[in-house]
């Protein structure tokens, strides 16, 4: 099983050129920690809100592929967001790393959602995958309109990393820019 940060490891090598959302906690710093760039927006202290930004992002820049690193806890907190990337049929990536715990908060259990892949599905993406290893996570084909990857990965192992050194508006600012190239 993969680690979370092995995982945002592999999704990042695998989408280089893409537009990256990432959900508060963990999950933002481990991204920035490991492949900080203007092209990532993170969301620092807005859980549940990846997908709902990364639609948007992506309704914004629709010649750019999205990328939304979402946790299993911050999905679960906003999936009625979900009919509503489909209905648009963006160029996204829904990326849910699903160690089930709440990490950054104190390993808290967090609402299970049973088959995160079959929900999206249901809800309209075009396509959705159950992996848990880095070879699937490679071999997983992104379909025309939203792709959910859920992802299940093993509790943390190693120290969270720094927390994002940037201000929201240079975040913002930064990313604005770039997304905009």
């Amino acid at each position: 099983m993969l680690g979370i940060q092995e995982a945002i490891v592999e999704t990042t090598r695998k989408f280089p050129s893409s537009l990256y959302v990432s959900t508060c906690g963990f999950i933002t710093r481990d991204l920035y920690n490991t492949a900080d760039r203007p092209e990532n927006f993170y969301l620092v202290g807005s859980m549940g809100m990846a997908a709902p930004v990364g639609l948007g992002v992506a309704l914004a820049r629709p010649g750019k592929q999205v990328v939304v690193l979402d946790g299993d806890g911050s999905f679960a907190m906003n999936l009625s967001v979900l009919p509503m990337i489909a209905e648009h049929r963006p160029n996204l990536v829904h990326v849910v790393l699903d160690n089930g715990v709440h990490e950054s908060t104190g390993g808290q259990r967090p609402v299970q959602i049973g088959d995160p892949a079959g929900l999206a599905l249901a809800a309209g993406y075009a396509a959705a995958y159950t992996v848990d290893s880095a070879e699937q996570l490679r071999q997983a084909v992104p379909a025309d309109g939203p792709t959910l990857l859920h992802v299940r990965c093993a509790p943390r192992g190693a120290a969270a990393g720094k927390r994002v050194e940037w201000t929201p508006q240079q975040i913002v600012a930064r990313f604005t820019e770039r997304a905009a190239a």
